[in-house]
């Protein structure tokens, strides 16, 4: 199955895979939300899936498909590369990690990899997380010292969601919600919504067209 919020995207993936042997995609989704539902119906073997998406995300939908289906797979596939996203993605349950620039066969390896319950990264994000563990020290970003919660919080308050919409979302409280955010406030040192959004842009962890509050 599918995941991404760009139907170009997943018109090009599903060309790809549907012209290889013993691959079928049996189904697509464009949001987190719309993930858990068709994933909870059509119980695909393994899940491709978005990372920055409206709604609940890639890693909060990766957390619910995997609880509701253990035996599913997920593969993240995103224009992003740097850590933390691996950590996150792991402990949501994903078993694979490509960057959407990745050649063909890398993608064909992955999904055979992933399919048989074997972990996978790609290429580009093994050799940064090579690069880091030989420096002693996590990559250039304030974001790795998030918990998960938090990064799922951060995620949608860049898309411009407001508190009552992420608190829904995510199953939380508003005040939990707020607490969050003011976490994110302390440990990033921001102080407004704007100012969180323009660090994740400047490290990469969204691009501008995925932003809302700037």
């Amino acid at each position: 199955m599918l995941v991404d919020d760009h139907e170009l995207v997943r018109t090009g993936f599903r060309h790809i895979l549907n012209d290889s042997q013993g691959i079928e995609v049996i189904g697509e989704a464009e949001s987190g939300e719309d993930a858990v539902l068709k994933a909870k119906q059509l119980k695909p073997d393994l899940v491709m899936m978005d990372i920055n998406m409206p709604g609940i995300g890639g890693i909060e939908a990766t957390r619910r498909i995997r609880r509701q289906n253990p035996d599913t797979q997920v593969i993240v596939v995103t224009v992003l590369s740097d850590a933390p996203f691996p950590e996150q993605l792991h402990e949501a349950g994903a078993l694979g990690y490509l960057t959407k620039g990745c050649p063909a066969n890398e993608l064909f390896q992955a999904i055979k990899v992933v399919a048989a319950g074997r972990p996978f990264i790609s290429s580009e994000v093994s050799q940064k997380l090579t690069l880091a563990r030989m420096s002693g020290a996590n990559p250039d970003s304030p974001f790795s010292r998030l918990s998960q919660r938090e990064m799922q919080v951060l995620m949608m308050i860049t898309q411009g969601q407001k508190t009552q919409f992420i608190s829904d979302s995510l199953c939380l409280s508003p005040k939990t919600v707020s607490t969050y955010r003011h976490r994110l406030f302390e440990k990033l040192d921001v102080e407004t919504d704007v100012e969180l959004t323009l660090l994740a842009l400047r490290h990469g962890l969204i691009t501008a067209s995925e932003s809302s509050s700037v």
